[in-house]
């Protein structure tokens, strides 16, 4: 059977594929280069994709050479778009980001994704931990990344944010994903959103205005060792969307 490949589907594929999870592959490696996931025609959307990307580069070299990136449809038949979701998050994590022309991990990778035992046992155990100290806490769950470096992790958390006069009495700022301290920064000041250097991070397209980053280094290990891989879930409001909230302040 002759068909576009790039147009159509042959007819009532797309009614047995039901939702399923994709793959492009460049012909001349055999390696994947994008991980999606859809119903219905979805596989094909992204040849008639204009937007200035990674993969529309690629897809634009291989047409440019003759030839057409392979699809490979890796499950279909899911019973739901969240198992598709989950299906796809999986793969793109075996792959890893570094491989594929994806620009994030698939849905809620950060906090159900791929994980050492030792980080999941550090999730999911736990133990909730009372803060005694003036603490300013700082969820970075749309930054953080389980391979992050220290220093970008330490950028992710000192700026930008919109915080009040209240934040001079904080002496540490904690680094919180999903209610789980990652790391435990001594603050040595606060100054006016991007005043300082930022090695891993380009803010310049954010709004500064009324927002504040900090400088410090990490605590000293006495104090890592007290808050760090530890629980902060209770004093965060349920409902609370802010980034930042303060303690014994």
């Amino acid at each position: 059977m002759k068909w576009d490949m790039e147009s159509h589907l042959p007819p009532g594929v797309a009614e047995h594929l039901g939702h399923y999870v994709y793959l492009y592959l460049d012909p001349r490696t055999g390696e994947p280069f994008y991980v999606g996931k859809g119903a219905g025609e979805r596989v094909l959307a992204h040849f008639g994709d204009v937007r200035e990307s990674e993969k529309t580069r690629l897809i634009a070299e291989l047409r440019a050479a003759g030839i057409s990136p392979q699809l490979e449809i890796l499950a279909h038949g899911l019973k739901d778009e969240e198992t598709a979701l989950r299906v796809e998050a999986a793969v793109i994590d075996a792959l890893g980001l570094g491989s594929l022309t994806n620009q994030v991990r698939g849905w809620r990778s950060l906090e159900m994704g791929r994980m050492s035992l030792d980080e999941l046992a550090a999730f999911y155990a736990a133990e909730p931990v009372t803060i005694v100290d003036p603490v300013i806490l700082i969820r970075i769950n749309q930054l953080y990344r389980r391979d992050m470096s220290p220093l970008e992790l330490q950028e992710a958390t000192r700026g930008i944010w919109k915080v009040g006069p209240r934040r001079e009495g904080a002496k540490y700022a904690f680094s919180v994903f999903h209610g789980l301290v990652r790391e435990v920064y001594e603050i040595h000041g606060w100054y006016p959103a991007r005043t300082l250097t930022y090695e891993t991070r380009d803010l310049t397209e954010r709004d500064a205005s009324g927002r504040w980053e900090f400088d410090g280094l990490v605590a000293d290990e006495q104090v890592r060792a007290q808050y760090r891989n530890r629980s902060v879930h209770q004093y965060f409001v349920r409902g609370n969307q802010s980034p930042t909230v303060y303690v014994n302040m």
